[in-house]
C-alpha cells in the first residue's frame, strides 16, 4: 500500500478511529492487524519473512537474557545474524553475486553454469531486517532488555508506518511506546497533519514532476549529451530527497497522529557544508545504525590512521551495497567514503587556502561556497545511484559537459511548464528549509495566530491538488 494511494487514505482515518475507540489492552492487536495488511495489500505471501524474522529474534532475544555472560548469548546473536542477514541476502543479493562469480567463470573459461532465482525483491526487507537486528545486538550487549510480549514485539518489527522504508527505529526508543496510553491529542494530530501536508508536496510535486524528465534521460542516455544529463542529474539530486524525505515526513506524521514518536531522518542535507556534515543530516536512522552496529564495533577512529582509513571505506562500501545489488550502489558508497577521507586528509591546505583568500573575513560566502561545493560532491555521486550500469553512468559522466549549447535542452523534456513548475517548488523548499536552518526563524509559523498560518497550510494543499501528480507512483526507497 502506497501512501499516495486512495487505498492509503481510506485505510488511515480508519484504523486511527479504531485505536482511540480501544482500550489500551488491545491496541497492539489492530496496529499488528493493520501492519500487516498494510504489507499484505503488496504481496501476501511475502509477510511470511516478516514473521519469520520476528519469531527468530523474539527467541533469539528471550534466550540471550535469560543468560549473564555475552560468551553465552553469542550463539543466539549468531541464529539472529544467520537467520536475518540469510533471508536478505537470498532475495536480494544471490543475484547479484551469482551473476558477479558467473562473469569470472566466463572470462577464465570454467564451464560452470550458476543458478538465478526468479523472485521479487521483497518491500522493506532491508529497512525492517536492520530494525530487528538492531534490537538482537543490543540485547546481546546488555543494552536493553528483551520484550516478553510477543504480540508487542511483532508490532516493532511491522510498524505500518515505518515499516517499508523507515525511519529505521531502535527499540529502546520505539518499543516502550508501545505501552504507553496514548490519548486522542488534537495538538499532535494537527502537528501530524502538517508533516504529511509537507511529505505529500516533496513526493506528488517535486519528485514525481522532477521524475518525468530524469527517468527519460536517464531511461535512454546515448540519446542525450550535455544540457539535459546536466539537468537530469541536478533534477534527480532533488528528486531522491524529496521522494524519501517525502516517505519520512508522511511516515513520522503518521505516527504522531497515533501518538508515537519517530526519529527524524532527515534535516536539510543539502545545507551542509561539509560529506561529513551531510551524513548527519541524510537518512540519519541508516547512518547511525552503520556507525553503532558496524563502524564503532571495527574501531571507528580510535585506531591507526590506516585502519581508521579502512574503518570509514568498508562501512561506507556496505553502506552502498545496502541501497542495491549493483556495482553502481557500491562506487556510490566508495565515492562518499573516498570525500570524507580526502578531507581529513586535505583538512590543513584547506584552512590554509581559505586564509590566503581571505574567505574567513567574509563568513556567510565563505558557508555557500561550501554548501555549493558540498551539494555538487553527492549530486555527482548520485550519477552512479541512478544510472542502471557503471557503463551508464561513466556515460554521464563523459558526456554530460559535451555539446552545452546545443539542444535539446533538459528543461524542455517533460513541457517547460513541467520544468519551471518543478524549479519553483524546489525554491520554494529550500526557502523553507533556509527558514528553518535559522534559529530565529525556525518556528516562525508556530507563534502566528491561525490567520496567519492556516492559509499557508491550505495553499500548500491547493498547490498540491492542483499541480501534484496522482499516478500512486512508488518511492524511490521501496526497491532497497
Amino acid at each position: 500500500m502506497l501512501f499516495n494511494s486512495l487505498q492509503f487514505l481510506i485505510f488511515f482515518p480508519i484504523v486511527v478511529a479504531l485505536y482511540y475507540g480501544l482500550p489500551q489492552r488491545r491496541r497492539w492487536v489492530l496496529l499488528l492487524a493493520a501492519s500487516y495488511y498494510f504489507y499484505m495489500s503488496w504481496k501476501p505471501e511475502y509477510v511470511v519473512l516478516i514473521m519469520i524474522s520476528t519469531a527468530v529474534d523474539y527467541v533469539a532475544g528471550r534466550r540471550m537474557g535469560l543468560l549473564k555472560e555475552r560468551s553465552q548469548r553469542r550463539k543466539y546473536l549468531v541464529l539472529s545474524l544467520v537467520s536475518n542477514l540469510g533471508l536478505l541476502f537470498a532475495f536480494k543479493y544471490f543475484n547479484f553475486f551469482s551473476a558477479s562469480v558467473q562473469v569470472f567463470f566466463d572470462a577464465i573459461s570454467l564451464p560452470v553454469e550458476l543458478p538465478v532465482l526468479n523472485v521479487l525483491l521483497p518491500v522493506g526487507i532491508s529497512f525492517y531486517t536492520f530494525q530487528t537486528l538492531s534490537y538482537t545486538i543490543d540485547v546481546y550487549r546488555g543494552r536493553i532488555e528483551p520484550e516478553k510480549h510477543l504480540g508487542i514485539f511483532a508490532v516493532y518489527v511491522a510498524f505500518f508506518p515505518q515499516l517499508v522504508a523507515g525511519p529505521i527505529e531502535r527499540a529502546g526508543h520505539l518499543l516502550p511506546q508501545f505501552f504507553d496510553e496514548h490519548r486522542f491529542d488534537p495538538r499532535a494530530v494537527a502537528a501530524g497533519l502538517k508533516l504529511m501536508l509537507w511529505g505529500y508536496f516533496l513526493k506528488m510535486v517535486i519528485a514525481d514532476r522532477a521524475a518525468i524528465v530524469v527517468d527519460q534521460v536517464y531511461g535512454n542516455l546515448s540519446s542525450y549529451t550535455g544540457m539535459p544529463l546536466l539537468v537530469a542529474t541536478y533534477l534527480f539530486s532533488f528528486q531522491i530527497y524529496c521522494d524519501f524525505a517525502g516517505y519520512s515526513f508522511i511516515a513520522i506524521g503518521t505516527a504522531k497522529i497515533l501518538g508515537f514518536d519517530l526519529m527524524d531522518n532527515f534535516r536539510r542535507p543539502y545545507l551542509s557544508q561539509s560529506v561529513r556534515e551531510f551524513w548527519t543530516r541524510w537518512h540519519i536512522s541508516l547512518s547511525t545504525w552503520f556507525r553503532d552496529y558496524l563502524y564503532i564495533p571495527l574501531g571507528g577512529n580510535r585506531v591507526q590512521a590506516g585502519r581508521w582509513a579502512f574503518n570509514l571505506m568498508i562501512t561506507f562500501i556496505i553502506s552502498g551495497l545496502w541501497h542495491g545489488a549493483n556495482w553502481t550502489f557500491l562506487v556510490w558508497g566508495a565515492l562518499h567514503g573516498a570525500y570524507v577521507l580526502i578531507s581529513h586528509l586535505t583538512s590543513g591546505l584547506r584552512h590554509r587556502t581559505v586564509e590566503l583568500l581571505r574567505l574567513s573575513k567574509v563568513p556567510r560566502v565563505h558557508t555557500v561556497l561550501r554548501v555549493l561545493f558540498t551539494f555538487h560532491l553527492a549530486a555527482f555521486a548520485w550519477i552512479f545511484f541512478r544510472a542502471p550500469s557503471l557503463p551508464e553512468a561513466w556515460y554521464v559522466v563523459t558526456h554530460m559537459f559535451r555539446g552545452l549549447g546545443q539542444g535539446p535542452y533538459g528543461f524542455s523534456i517533460g513541457g517547460p511548464d513541467n520544468f519551471v513548475l518543478v524549479v519553483l517548488a524546489i525554491a520554494f523548499m529550500e526557502l523553507v528549509h533556509l527558514f528553518e536552518e535559522s534559529s530565529q526563524m525556525r518556528h516562525f509559523l508556530d507563534d502566528k495566530p491561525g490567520l496567519v498560518r492556516w492559509p499557508v497550510y491550505v495553499t500548500i494543499a491547493l498547490v498540491i491538488l492542483l499541480f501534484g501528480i496522482f499516478e500512486e507512483t512508488q518511492f524511490i526507497y521501496f526497491q532497497f
